[in-house]
């Protein structure tokens, strides 16, 4: 329970960052209207460059890929740490329980994914990337999109990696059970891939790039 409240409290914790964080950027791009090119470099200037709408963008592609990665380098040592008592009394059930520590790895690769497929569509690998193209709402567009992946690929990996320790326990006494275990760890992620599916519809369906 206890641990259950503090993955809760981070996950908040997160949230509240990324609108802070936010809520900065938009106040950044409002005090922007108003200067002009001529006008001398100051504080505002600098933070126009910094947040642009392209690395607004660039920061959600950013937040897929750590978040989840996170959650799934998490999720791969819960379940190794599980896995270490049972291949202490039998090692013979090594490629069962890697098939299990296996599963919490997808949701960093679904990460990874949305990463890419927003740094292609940025141009960054096209060679037509340019710093400035976006305003601060179509980068703000892009950074809305990554989120769905990046906070539910971060949860479900926990939540899955608990799971498959869970399945590791099952094999302890049940050598033959795997792909129930496998089974019962599987519909955790199914979350993950909806989620994933969101940010790429998303992503694919931007009307400015």
């Amino acid at each position: 329970m206890k641990a259950s409240r503090k993955l809760y409290a981070k996950i908040f914790s997160v949230m509240a960052a990324v609108v802070v964080i936010f809520t900065c950027f938009a106040l950044v791009a409002g005090a922007e209207e108003a200067v002009t090119e001529a006008a001398p470099v100051t504080a505002t200037g600098i933070l126009r460059g910094l947040f642009s709408g392209t690395n607004i963008a660039l920061l959600g592609a950013a937040l897929a890929v750590v978040l989840p990665g996170m959650g799934s380098a998490k999720g791969v040592g819960i379940v190794g740490e599980a896995a270490g008592g049972l291949l202490s009394e039998d090692p013979s059930q090594f490629g069962k329980a890697l098939a299990l520590q296996a599963l919490p790895m997808t949701q960093g690769v679904y990460g990874l994914v949305a990463a890419f497929l927003i740094v292609f569509r940025l141009g960054v690998f096209s060679g037509s990337f340019d710093a400035n193209a976006l305003t601060f709402a179509q980068g703000g567009y892009f950074f809305m999109a990554a989120l769905p992946i990046a906070i539910v690929g971060y949860y479900s990996a926990i939540r899955q990696a608990r799971v498959s320790a869970s399945g590791i326990s099952l094999l302890a006494k049940r050598p033959d059970q795997l792909g129930k275990a496998i089974t019962s760890s599987a519909l955790v992620e199914t979350y993950a891939i909806f989620a994933l599916l969101v940010t790429l519809l998303v992503v694919f369906n931007c009307p400015f790039v």
